[in-house]
């Protein structure tokens, strides 16, 4: 099962990620020499900012995905629609859509309707009407709970057109209901291997209700500390310490429950996303190329390879590594 790898810029005090963008044009070309696949982007400053810098980024990229963060009730569908068909044809296929279930910023307040069952009922027919307006090939007219369209109708469509992916997370039975009938990607919440499975199943059975069962991948947000346990612990993502093979080690449990994806935070120094790419991107894509190829056969029975030689295959210090097959 092949892994991907998503890097989830920091939104430090001193300014955005992508406050100087010549700067950040040298981190992305990093971002995507270090093997990761695709980028998040969610600036602080909101949704038609993450507009701007999804195209920039498009722009300096060649192979780099971009995962656009959205909500709804900023701007109407309609215009969403063609903004972000826009984007899509620019892209060239590397844009897939986050939709968070409201806005971050106390400006946007007004924006927020009340309660959370609401929040995605909102989201729901949000993202109905955008599937809409990307697939008619001829004006129509909606009138919903929170939405009125008159002609809506979008000319240039993207070359995704409806079937743009989709990203979607969240816990509550509402949340999953939703994510069940629109999710292509399900952002996991932080736990154990054992709480994660345990959401995976739920997920997979919302979304067998809408006969979507086979089509969901899983993503889990990661927080990596390359310098230790220090700062604010983040309580939306899986956090790991440590050198890069041990973090290496500390994700394999989670790819071993059939999750695609891990969106890796708090490596936006050059040097930790080099060392991260390097080391335990490569570690972890090797491991289980590995597993994939050691099926013993009928009669024969193969010890499991030691860590040791798992990480020294891969090139990786073992130096004070114990070997648990040995007493």
């Amino acid at each position: 099962m092949p892994i991907e790898f998503t890097h989830v810029p920091g939104k430090p005090a001193n300014g955005s990620f992508f406050y100087d963008f010549a700067e950040t044009a040298t981190r992305l070309s990093l971002i995507e020499d270090a093997g990761f696949r695709r980028l998040v982007v969610d600036d602080p400053a909101g949704l038609l900012t993450n507009m701007d810098i999804a195209a920039q980024t498009l722009d300096r990229t060649g192979s780099l995905e971009v995962v656009l963060t959205h909500w709804a009730g900023v701007i109407k569908p309609t215009v969403a629609a063609r903004q972000l068909a826009a984007l899509d044809r620019k892209s060239g296929g590397r844009l897939s859509l986050r939709m968070l279930s409201e806005p971050l910023e106390d400006s946007d307040a007004e924006a927020r309707p009340v309660g959370h069952s609401v929040v995605w009922q909102r989201i729901d027919e949000y993202l109905v009407l955008l599937k809409r307006l990307w697939s008619n090939d001829r004006p129509f007219d909606h009138e919903g709970a929170f939405y009125s369209v008159r002609g809506g109708f979008v000319r240039r469509k993207g070359p995704h057109g409806a079937d743009l992916a989709i990203r979607l997370g969240g816990q509550s039975g509402t949340a999953l209901k939703v994510a069940g009938k629109h999710a292509d990607v399900f952002e996991l919440a932080a736990g154990s291997p054992d709480e994660v499975a345990q959401l995976m199943q739920r997920v997979r059975g919302a979304a067998a209700e809408h006969g979507r069962a086979g089509r969901l991948r899983f993503a889990l947000p990661v927080r990596i500390r390359p310098h230790g346990w220090t700062g604010t612990p983040d309580h939306k993502a899986v956090e790991l310490a440590g050198p890069p093979a041990r973090i290496a080690l500390a994700l394999l449990p989670y790819a071993a429950l059939g999750i695609e994806e891990f969106m890796i935070g708090g490596i936006d120094r050059p040097s930790d996303i080099t060392r991260i790419g390097r080391e335990t991107i490569t570690l972890v894509a090797n491991s289980l190329a590995r597993r994939e190829v050691e099926v013993p056969q009928p009669g024969c029975l193969r010890p499991r390879p030691s860590l040791r030689s798992t990480f020294a295959n891969a090139g990786l210090p073992t130096a004070g590594m114990s070997n648990p097959g040995r007493p």
